[in-house]
């Protein structure tokens, strides 16, 4: 493309202001970059014009930036050369089929206002190839530019772990490819600004896109290791945890747990790559059981709570329960996906109605000196001194771990 612009002159726009997007923006802002936020939700861009992080998404830091960013919900054509950085979510439907209806609405957007000379560039993690089959065609469709000769595009898988304070997006290094070698070392240079771990040049955009949707595979396999050897060990009466604590002593072991698996990308990005296999010919067996034995795990933690019940002769009918935790992992607040919902629900299922507390959640819960047993679900590393605040007496109260 010939086309390597003045980076002071050059417009960063952030397509998608959530947990990806949002901290992208504020650290390309702190690096002096001109940044342009754009998100479909007024009530979104009214609350980051006012510097309210309502999610708690930033970091103290990274909120001191917010009115460095040039908010909006409605975009025209640039006057600078700009790269578009688009940060929408990737679902999968009811039927576990990925729904590219977020990045497509995104890339029709772009191409509608896109400029010879700019940069379209992808985080939302996909199969290898969606970025150039899917993306690519509706841009050149909605600008009538000729993709390699009047734009390129690139991707760079997010890493965003949500709650996580301390590995912010500056500490983990930056996947980057380019649909060509200069588009490639520009985005290497570009990320390489506020990325402080630096930058890794793949060699194409589809190793980028690979590279990222097995990050989350091979966590998902794990943990399904896990759960089906949290059932062995159950039946031979040996704690999971503890067998977990002497094998991490060697130094090679993976130290995974047993758990529920919700969340944005663990429980949904197998699916993608699923679903391209399956196009291709291919039957991933392996990656396909281990999605179904998390899927089906809650089934096993339902039967260990009533279980645990019968034991300690606890009517659950006619006690009183909370239910701790909602988010779908500890010390975080995002809700995408929690499996502690599907938890909730079976009890309700079961006639139950506990009262419910998370305390990253607004909620209008009281202390009480009734509970009779507290279901953690999520553990918050704030559990303790949050019982010890709701319940005057816990001493007497049953605390079930969930997981």
């Amino acid at each position: 493309m010939n086309f390597y612009p003045d980076f002071k002159k050059l417009e960063i726009v952030i397509v998608g202001l959530g947990y990806v997007g949002l901290p992208l923006a504020t650290h390309f802002a702190k690096s002096d970059m001109v940044v342009i936020g754009y998100d479909t939700s007024q009530k979104k861009i009214d609350e980051f014009r006012r510097g309210v992080d309502s999610a708690q998404i930033l970091t103290v830091e990274e909120h001191s930036f917010l009115s460095s960013i040039d908010f909006r919900s409605n975009l025209t054509n640039g006057t600078n050369k700009r790269v578009y950085i688009v940060t929408v979510p990737t679902p999968v439907s009811r039927d576990k089929v990925p729904d590219f209806s977020p990045l497509i609405s995104a890339s029709n957007y772009i191409g509608s206002i896109l400029n010879p000379g700019d940069i379209v560039v992808y985080e939302s993690t996909v199969y290898p190839g969606a970025t150039e089959s899917i993306c690519v065609p509706l841009l050149e469709r909605k600008s009538s530019l000729v993709f390699g000769k009047d734009f390129s595009v690139g991707y760079s898988p997010e890493r965003v772990n949500p709650g996580d304070k301390t590995r912010t997006l500056d500490k983990i290094i930056k996947v980057v490819a380019g649909s060509d070698k200069e588009t490639s070392s520009l985005l290497s240079d570009l990320y390489g600004k506020i990325v402080k771990a630096g930058t890794h040049m793949a060699s194409s955009i589809a190793v980028a896109e690979a590279s990222k949707v097995i990050e989350n595979i091979q966590r998902d396999v794990n943990i399904a290791l896990m759960n089906e050897l949290h059932k062995i060990f159950d039946k031979l009466q040996i704690d999971i945890n503890e067998v977990v604590d002497a094998a991490s002593t060697k130094w090679n072991f993976m130290n995974v747990r047993p758990g529920l698996v919700g969340g944005h990308c663990i429980g949904v990005d197998p699916y993608y790559l699923i679903h391209k296999a399956k196009e291709v010919g291919l039957n991933p067996e392996l990656i396909e059981s281990a999605r179904l034995i998390n899927e089906n795990h809650i089934e096993y933690v339902i039967s260990k709570l009533l279980k645990f019940a019968i034991r300690n002769k606890i009517s659950l009918s006619e006690s009183k329960i909370l239910f701790y935790g909602l988010a779908f992992k500890p010390n975080c607040e995002d809700l995408r996906n929690s499996k502690a919902f599907d938890v909730l629900k079976s009890l309700n299922d079961l006639g139950l109605q506990p009262a419910v507390f998370d305390p990253f959640q607004t909620t209008d819960l009281r202390p009480s000196q009734e509970y009779d047993l507290i279901i953690c679900v999520t553990k918050h590393s704030s559990f303790q001194s949050d019982i010890n605040s709701l319940v005057s007496n816990s001493s007497t109260t049953l605390i079930y771990n969930l997981i």
